[in-house]
């Protein structure tokens, strides 16, 4: 049977503070209440959800603001990172969301780690990182992974083939489809 509980804060997946949500008696009993994440919905604690709300919304405009801001000074940036891959040019492991928080980190953006949806990336190269940022700010960076080769070992060269052109007619081309349909139609049958 359903809880109804006011939420005292913001609770990921199920609602932000000042909200009256329904919710099985095990997830309230051992987790909200006890957590002080949330209180039984009585009358008197009706009373207090106008309170929160309230809250909530100077709460959320903040939030948001700041979320732009850091939407704003981030958008389109490229940052890069240095992985170990063995001669084959495969990475051992992989880049993770604790490490692209570490270079945004490093380049002075605080990030919480809620805000990247990745898990793994495992391949190198070049690659463009989504941001959810509170208040549904998104925006995303360009992540280069730069494969680091075992000593003594090259980096394979990537040969790039040259697209030959056709000769043109004035070089002694054989002509052009159409060209030749047309002789043949022209060209007296024989049996």
């Amino acid at each position: 049977m359903p809880t109804n509980l006011l939420l005292l804060e913001d609770v990921e997946d199920l609602g932000r503070s000042g909200e009256v949500v329904s919710v099985k008696p095990g997830y309230a009993r051992n987790f909200l209440i006890p957590k002080q994440k949330a209180v039984a919905a009585g009358k008197h604690e009706m009373r207090m959800q106008a309170r929160l709300q309230e809250e909530r919304a100077k709460q959320a405009a903040t939030d948001r603001k700041g979320s732009l801001k850091i939407s704003e000074d981030l958008e389109g940036k490229a940052f890069t990172t240095t992985v170990k891959v063995d001669p084959a040019g495969h990475m051992y492991g992989s880049v993770t969301a604790q490490d692209i928080l570490a270079l945004l980190s490093e380049a002075g953006f605080e990030i919480e780690k809620k805000a990247l949806k990745i898990h793994h990336l495992k391949e190198t190269g070049s690659t463009k990182v989504e941001l959810f940022l509170k208040e549904g700010v998104e925006t995303w960076i360009t992540l280069e992974i730069v494969p680091e080769y075992p000593e003594g070992y090259e980096a394979p060269k990537v040969i790039v083939e040259e697209k030959v052109e056709a000769p043109s007619e004035a070089e002694g081309e054989a002509p052009p489809e159409a060209e030749i349909k047309a002789e043949a139609e022209a060209a007296p049958e024989t049996e």
